[in-house]
């Protein structure tokens, strides 16, 4: 009988404290990292298709795409490699408009929600064909159906909805990070 593969899960960004479950991934190498390289500009020393599940929670707004670095999108396009048809890439980072984002001077610069929208090939070859890998070499080669939520500043949560949405799009710091779910397509 032919064994069941076995399959990873990534915990990219990590520090010192990788998720329990997970293999600790970081630039430096602290106690319970396992891999050190750059997610933002390093291949991932993965197999095609050998993790099933990616957590990055506080990394992705400490990669650009300024600059010609290109960090954002080789990103993606290596989650993209390493994951398996139906794989989770699940992120947490700072919303752009708390300053959760802007207090820490190793953010590079924010993420927003517009941001998922070019991770999927069907909407990148509809509305925006300049970002895909086919006409740009820097561009995604991901596919990827995102949801996202936030994270609100807990003073919030106790109000009525229609005040949480009216706060969400008028008040700055209302909303602290955005939670998402990536699932390769």
């Amino acid at each position: 009988m032919e064994e069941e593969k076995k399959y990873i899960k990534l915990d990219i960004g990590c520090g010192p404290n990788p998720r329990d479950g997970f293999e600790g991934c970081d630039t430096i190498k602290f106690d319970n990292v396992k891999y050190v390289f750059n997610a933002g500009l390093d291949v991932w020393p993965f197999e095609d298709e050998s993790a099933d599940e990616i957590h990055a929670s506080h990394f992705l707004e400490h990669l650009t795409n300024l600059g010609g670095a290109w960090e954002r999108t080789h990103f993606f396009n290596e989650a993209a490699r390493v994951l398996t048809k139906g794989g989770k890439l699940s992120l947490i980072f700072p919303h752009w408009a708390s300053n959760r984002y802007y207090g820490d001077p190793t953010h590079k610069e924010p993420f927003s929600e517009m941001g998922f929208y070019y991770l999927s090939k069907e909407w990148r070859k509809a509305q925006a064909p300049h970002s895909d890998s086919e006409f740009f070499d820097n561009g995604y080669s991901c596919d990827f159906e995102c949801t996202w939520g936030y994270n609100m500043r807990q003073d919030l949560t106790v109000r009525n909805q229609e005040y949480q949405q009216y706060a969400m799009s008028n008040f700055k710091e209302a909303i602290t990070d955005i939670i998402s779910t990536c699932i390769k397509k």
